[in-house]
């Protein structure tokens, strides 16, 4: 089955009407008009905020570096031959200079600045363009700790700094932080069509989490991971990871948190009683969502979840609000993890928190709060401060012990949200309700 999806939002003040998902000609144009947008408004300032004037990027094809690979236009699957960017920020309110140090122009975004015929050494051009504009600090990608910040190859490395004069070679400096704020800010443009993927999102996660898909006693949740996937490619969009779905029962099945996050089974009946979680993520204009949701299937009789579970699911919500009321321009994420553990243990929770970035990547580049297996904080990575037009995976579960079933739960939750700098808003909501799946009819 292929649904149309037909949105009506408002976010921000504009609305957006898509009656489907774009063809890829409209994404193309949508996809550069974006680009666009970012090199004009969002790297400048971040260029000026790190101190930066000169950023080079490099990449052989299909060894892409994943900074530059956001920074290709919508026709370009790949890199060519061997690419090189220049971007210069001349200061004093002048616009970028993005240039190609490379056989073809990059687009419309990057000036062809190689003529391999008047030069054919496209190593001594690059150093050229570098002398002439005399920058104070040429950051490249290089970093130990933020893998998408560490896109250049070292063999890229040992000839870049090899055709260096040792006074420029004095001026480069790791673009970890650059490539981190490039990543991670999203632009007016993006936000605009942020909420639409996450409302495909939460529609597909509905409809799969309903009797549509699901017959109690026959689906397992291998059926409903895979129906996920194909509905997924009918409406043309692609997974970033593959979903699951997984079941919490009242059986002797204690919760494990390996179980749960990298070995959860495939095939197992769904039945009534059960508590169904899922993970699912898509990507769509180059923006990917990350959301997990919880269903229970009726037994017949019940007309609504018990309300064990559904006090569960409240508390739940209650830590999503404590995590998101600790979100501040300057704050790291180690210590946002910190402070919302400690209120929600105040509270009277069992939190349990590992909220990452999101946007060009599922995993996106900023502040690590917390991971599942490391709830004291991540070195470095959560370190990292949070910055305004950000976007996050809050990610989360709260543990509650439900006497019914004599065995404690997991209420594991996954919503889309933006921080403007002030707040936290999600962009398509939250999951509240449970999804009720009824009982199969008798045939």
């Amino acid at each position: 089955m292929k649904k149309i999806i037909f949105l009506l939002l408002t976010f921000f003040g504009f609305s957006v009407q898509a009656s489907s998902v774009l063809s890829m000609k409209e994404r193309s144009v949508l996809i550069d008009s974006i680009l666009e947008q970012r090199f004009n408004d969002v790297l400048p300032q971040i260029m000026e905020r790190e101190g930066i004037d000169m950023w080079v990027l490099m990449s052989r094809e299909y060894n892409e570096d994943p900074v530059l690979k956001t920074m290709l236009p919508s026709t370009w699957i790949s890199a060519r031959r061997h690419t090189m960017l220049v971007i210069f920020n001349p200061m004093n309110g002048q616009p970028l200079e993005r240039l190609a140090v490379a056989r073809y122009a990059v687009g419309s975004l990057f000036k062809k600045a190689w003529d391999k015929e008047a030069q054919p050494d496209q190593w001594q051009a690059l150093k050229h363009i570098i002398e002439a504009r005399n920058p104070s600090k040429i950051a490249i990608n290089t970093s130990d700790a933020f893998a998408l910040a560490d896109g250049m190859t070292s063999t890229e490395h040992e000839k870049f700094m090899g055709v260096l004069s040792n006074e420029l070679k004095s001026r480069v400096v790791s673009g970890e932080r650059l490539a981190i704020g490039w990543l991670e800010t999203r632009s007016d443009l993006e936000m605009q069509y942020y909420p639409v993927l996450t409302q495909i999102g939460h529609s597909l996660i509905a409809t799969a989490f309903s009797n549509e898909v699901i017959t109690p006693n026959v689906t397992t949740t291998d059926d409903v991971v895979w129906w996920l996937r194909d509905q997924t490619r009918a409406l043309g969009l692609t997974n970033w990871f593959h979903p699951t779905v997984s079941i919490q029962r009242q059986d002797n099945d204690v919760f494990d948190q390996i179980t749960a996050f990298s070995k959860r089974p495939g095939e197992n009946i769904i039945r009534p009683g059960d508590l169904i979680h899922v993970d699912f993520g898509i990507t769509y204009l180059r923006l990917n969502t990350d959301q997990q949701q919880h269903a229970y299937v009726l037994k017949p009789g019940e007309k609504d979840a018990p309300a064990s579970l559904k006090k569960a699911l409240k508390l739940g919500n209650q830590l999503q609000d404590i995590l998101t009321s600790n979100f501040k321009v300057g704050r790291t994420g180690n210590a946002i993890l910190s402070r919302s553990r400690q209120q929600a243990i105040e509270q009277g929770i069992s939190p349990a928190i590992y909220t990452h970035p999101l946007g060009f990547h599922g995993h996106a580049a900023g502040p690590t709060i917390g991971m599942w297996d490391a709830q004291e904080g991540v070195p470095i990575q959560g370190d990292y401060p949070m910055f305004a037009q950000t976007a996050y995976s809050i990610e989360l579960n709260a543990a509650s012990f439900i006497e019914e079933w004599n065995k404690e739960i997991r209420i594991m939750l996954e919503e889309d949200a933006f921080f403007d700098g002030e707040k936290v808003m999600y962009l398509d909501g939250r999951q509240t309700e449970f999804h009720l799946i009824h009982p199969a009819k008798k045939q």
